[in-house]
């Protein structure tokens, strides 16, 4: 017998570990799969930030305290999250950062950092969980991919190096892992109000016409990932695995 439209979406009796956790969209992210149902152990660097999002996230909220950029220790931080509440069963990949250099200004450090964040750790931790789900025949990760996994911005080429490369990792991982129930997909958010995206909002003219770019006609707000996302991480995307989801209001149908 098939489930109920209902019991696809829920997530009681599922772990998932959500990078990013401390605050933005990551924060957005955990909130909604423990409102599904959902056990999570969020991921960040920033201790009080997260331990402030445990406090009010309540008894389904755990967190680990690890700088996700340096990627030797992302064996240490798979381990960690098992042990609150088991092995995950979800794996958002949330954390990134956009140092917003002109290609003629990007330091060797800036690259670094952003493909060791925004590409290789996400690699590195889905690999890392993978085994945990294959005993279970059941996973789920989830990448943060961006507008620019598609079209090129100003000061962005380390970012969109990093986000283009995401984009194939998310469809290389469906093929790695997904015949043993391992689906990997990603959401590829638009202009979200963030701490991410706070120089962009801080210009109205500029987040204004960015607005305009969209077929809604307006930018991005927190709630408008959670159902994408939830559909993503439950048995509601079953058949689905290796797709980049856009959730920007249309802006890359313009």
């Amino acid at each position: 017998m098939s489930q109920s439209p209902a019991a696809l979406f829920d997530l009681t009796g599922r772990v998932a570990c959500v990078t990013g956790a401390s605050s933005g969209l990551g924060q957005a992210a955990a909130d909604a799969l423990i409102a599904a149902g959902a056990k999570v152990v969020g991921v960040a660097r920033r201790e009080a930030e997260l331990s402030a999002w445990q406090q009010q996230a309540g008894s389904n909220a755990a967190t680990v305290t690890a700088d996700l950029a340096e990627l030797e220790a992302i064996e240490n931080v798979a381990s960690a999250v098992a042990v609150p509440f088991g092995a995950p069963d979800i794996l958002v990949n949330a954390a990134g950062i956009n140092t917003r250099q002109p290609a003629d200004d990007v330091d060797a450090d800036q690259w670094r950092l952003s493909l060791d964040l925004n590409l290789s750790a996400p690699f590195y931790l889905a690999r890392a969980l993978a085994p945990g789900m294959q005993q279970k025949q059941w996973g789920r990760i989830v990448n943060f991919a961006s507008l620019q996994s598609y079209r090129a911005f100003h000061a962005g080429i380390a970012y969109g190096a990093a986000k283009g490369g995401l984009a194939q990792l998310t469809r290389a991982m469906a093929e790695a892992w997904s015949a043993q129930g391992i689906n990997a997909n990603a959401v590829a958010p638009g202009f979200f109000r963030t701490p991410l995206t706070a120089p962009v909002f801080a210009d109205n003219e500029l987040s204004g016409k960015l607005a305009a770019q969209t077929c809604i006609g307006r930018n991005g707000e927190p709630a408008d990932l959670v159902g994408p996302l939830i559909f993503l991480c439950s048995e509601a995307s079953a058949y689905v695995t290796g797709q980049i989801l856009p959730v920007d209001g249309g802006f890359t149908a313009k």
